[in-house]
């Protein structure tokens, strides 16, 4: 099988998929029906040999590819596997004519079966993930040493894995415990045997990426599960995908027609950016895990804030801008305090801190007729308020009064 690997780019990933399909069908059947006792256990050769062989195969694809080639055959057995199952149903649903000689067909052992790969490869779908997670974050330990990452990635996840597949052979087949013993002791005799042909593989084989991935495990989680597609399908909707509310595009394209459609309508229409304030600190004293975690609880606070007809959008980094048709600038400014105070209010950081935001506020028609100057006007408003300490809002006339009184009590 690395010989597939070996000659991948001559013969395509076509062949590999094809003999892993076949080893995940041979595997389920064998594990379901064929086992020989060793001195430590009942042993099925599916379950041992070609399970184990097939996810540090595809460990093997990882390292010589990438995620998001990876995830191809995981998804691809999935759905074949839901193909089997709803044919296997089909089939039972119609009468079954024997030939003269034949045996008849078991067509509840294929159902069992059906469910047993379906079960087989939710159990593969989450130990590769977890199998090449494990592998890159052991990098960080073990620098340098492939072989040993290769194996202790190997033996924890066909650890885990045992666990769930005995537990669908327990319930389907009533399988003893010794199937269960036996299979853990097999599963890591047989990554001691792929891990001693992989240190052979790398000696006489070329391996361009096994230098250690500089890629964030955030980044090879999200190319595994197709996130990166979830992102780019909001982004093409115009929304934010970290926050949920609308993005900078979309933000670019609809402010422009409120405010035509306010000033046609001789109507007013405000427009306020809310930074959050010391955000940087987030990022550097908690990670940028927690601080995509506080984005997120901010765009929440302040779309509940919103009305119905407000635009709520991400404009760049930590900045919001809110479009407020119909609203003059003294309601801008009175909910922009309501938005700042719930904030303060409601949101902490991992060291119990409140989280705070500074919010510039400017109006049409009094402040500008078009987007890109009422833009400007509120943002030299979030500059004053930055300057004037932080955690307040500045409008027309400065800062805003019921901000200064609030500040007073």
């Amino acid at each position: 099988m690395t010989g597939f690997l070996h000659f991948r780019r001559q013969l395509g990933l076509g062949v590999f998929l094809a003999a892993l399909g076949v080893m995940h069908f041979m595997e389920t059947y064998l594990a379901a029906v064929f086992y020989v006792e060793l001195p430590f256990g009942l042993v099925s050769p599916g379950s041992s040999i070609f399970f184990a062989g097939k996810l540090m195969l595809i460990l093997l694809l990882y390292m010589k590819e990438d995620a998001a080639t990876v995830r191809q055959p995981i998804y691809g057995l999935f759905l074949g596997n839901l193909l089997t199952v709803g044919i296997a149903q089909i089939l039972q649903a119609h009468p079954v004519v024997t030939l003269p000689g034949g045996r008849p067909a078991d067509m509840g052992f294929l159902s069992e079966m059906g469910w047993l790969m379906i079960w087989g490869t939710a159990l593969l779908y989450v130990d590769a993930i977890g199998i090449i997670l494990i592998y890159e974050r052991l990098s960080r330990i073990f620098r340098g040493l492939t072989v040993l990452r290769f194996a202790l990635a190997g033996a924890i996840v066909l650890s885990f894995d045992q666990v769930g597949f005995y537990a669908a052979l327990h319930f389907l087949f009533d399988a003893p415990p010794a199937v269960f013993f036996g299979g853990w002791y097999a599963k890591l005799l047989a990554v001691l045997l792929y891990s001693i042909m992989f240190a052979t593989y790398l000696k006489f084989g070329q391996m361009p990426r096994m230098v250690r991935s500089s890629r964030q495990i955030g980044d090879i989680f999200n190319d595994l599960t197709f996130r990166e597609r979830y992102q780019a399908l909001l982004e093409s909707s115009g929304m934010d995908g970290l926050t949920g509310v609308y993005g900078r595009s979309r933000l670019e394209k609809d402010a422009p027609a409120l405010i035509d459609e306010s000033l046609k309508q001789r109507k007013s229409l405000s427009l306020m950016i809310i930074d959050a304030d010391w955000f940087k600190e987030v990022n550097d004293l908690f990670g940028h895990l927690e601080g995509d975690d506080t984005l997120r609880q901010l765009a929440a606070r302040l779309k509940a804030g919103c009305r119905p007809r407000d635009h709520l959008s991400r404009f760049g980094g930590e900045e919001f801008v809110l479009v407020l048709p119909d609203t003059d600038h003294a309601q801008a400014v009175e909910l922009a305090e309501a938005l700042r105070a719930s904030v303060c209010h409601s949101l902490r950081r991992p060291d119990g801190q409140a989280i705070t935001v500074s919010i510039g506020v400017a109006t049409a028609p009094e402040d500008g007729e078009a987007f890109d100057i009422l833009l400007g006007t509120a943002d030299e408003r979030l500059y004053q308020a930055k300057n004037d300490g932080r955690d307040n809002v500045h409008g027309r006339h400065g800062r805003s009064v019921l901000g200064s009184r609030q500040a007073g009590a």
